[in-house]
């Protein structure tokens, strides 16, 4: 996997670990048009690293990768300062075998399946598959001292933060 970017591989995978903002995914429709979504993601490290995410079975996403596995995706923070990883790469789709994955996203990003999204989502009569990205390419960006001047008055006090709720 060739790495490009001002982080360090480690640097890239502590982010891509702790980051819980949905991965925004890219693929080619069957007819050559180009979709993107936003899916939830855990990235698995090791040798092979790679991004997974879960969907249900019948999602177009599966239908397009079925078709084309070439894929590129961002995760990057949604506030300043602006900050992430992207790349491109692969992706197989395969069943999500006792909703494991959805489950421990599920965890991830809600602190556990105990809510009405979870109890959806895990229905009995739902099928999941699980989608693996393996990355060909990843690039981290970081704009955190070009943005450290409108960051710090972003936090900076101003009349309604002092004057506190209604």
């Amino acid at each position: 996997m060739r790495r490009t970017g001002p982080w360090s591989a480690d640097e890239a995978a502590t982010f891509l670990e702790s980051a819980t903002v949905p991965i925004r995914l890219a693929c080619r429709t069957p007819d050559g048009g180009l979709w993107m979504l936003s899916l939830w993601y855990v990235w698995v490290g090791g040798e092979e690293p790679e991004l997974c995410c879960a969907t249900g079975a019948d999602a177009d996403v599966v239908r397009y990768l079925r078709a084309n596995d070439e894929v590129a995706f961002e995760v990057s923070t949604n506030d300043p300062p602006y900050r992430g990883v992207r790349g491109r790469g692969t992706a197989t789709v395969e069943p999500d075998e006792g909703k494991a994955l959805l489950r421990s996203l599920l965890e991830r990003y809600l602190g556990g399946a105990d809510n009405e999204l979870g109890a959806f989502l895990l229905d009995e009569g739902r099928e999941e598959v699980r989608i693996r990205i393996s990355p060909e390419r990843l690039h981290s960006w970081d704009f955190t001292d070009r943005m450290r001047d409108v960051t710090a008055e972003a936090d900076a006090p101003t009349p309604s933060r002092l004057r506190g709720p209604d």
